[in-house]
């Protein structure tokens, strides 16, 4: 039996596949809790499970993503942004920045994906969270974003209120 679901990924073709599968599942995840839709920040993590696989995925990601742009040696710009279609009454997703996290034993998420409100909707949506009025969410304080979670689902979703590259510039 395979413990996670993708891993270890060994190509930029199955990472392809992942990142497929991340939007799929983080948008029928916000589906799920907040009834809707929302639209992605332009980011994506993905999470990697064994020491060799975090190598070949690092490997990858040099290869497809521009150095100079690298935002708190974490998040990558990619050469050639990955455009998702539409598929399953979900929308395409375009993402411009890719991140790699390292083996964390006490997770065994595929990845995640940022997405955003308004700041008038985002601000609605902390409250209720902050208020524990929304199941499978949770405000982190020190990144100002709300988490969205469920143990159906092996991926993880962040809402702010502003789009990944947006942030970026807010922070230079």
């Amino acid at each position: 039996m395979r413990l996670y679901r993708f891993s270890p990924i060994k190509s930029e073709d199955e990472l392809i596949e992942v990142i497929k599968y991340l939007h799929i599942s983080c948008n029928k995840l916000c589906f799920k809790i907040l009834g809707k839709y929302l639209a992605v920040a332009g980011n994506i993590g993905i999470f990697s499970h064994y020491d060799e696989e975090f190598n070949k995925l690092k490997r990858i990601q040099k290869k497809i993503t521009l150095k100079p742009d690298e935002y708190n040696n974490k998040y990558l710009n990619l050469k050639n942004a990955i455009k998702i279609d539409a598929e399953f009454g979900v929308s395409e997703g375009i993402y411009e920045y890719l991140y790699v996290r390292g083996v964390d034993p006490y997770r065994s998420h595929v990845g995640d994906i940022d997405f955003y409100l308004d700041e008038k909707e985002y601000f609605k949506l902390k409250k209720l969270v902050e208020l524990n009025k929304v199941k499978g969410a949770r405000y982190l304080d020190r990144l100002d974003m709300i988490e969205l979670f469920d143990p159906d689902f092996d991926v993880l979703v962040y809402i702010s209120s502003l789009r990944w590259f947006d942030r970026i510039e807010a922070k230079k």
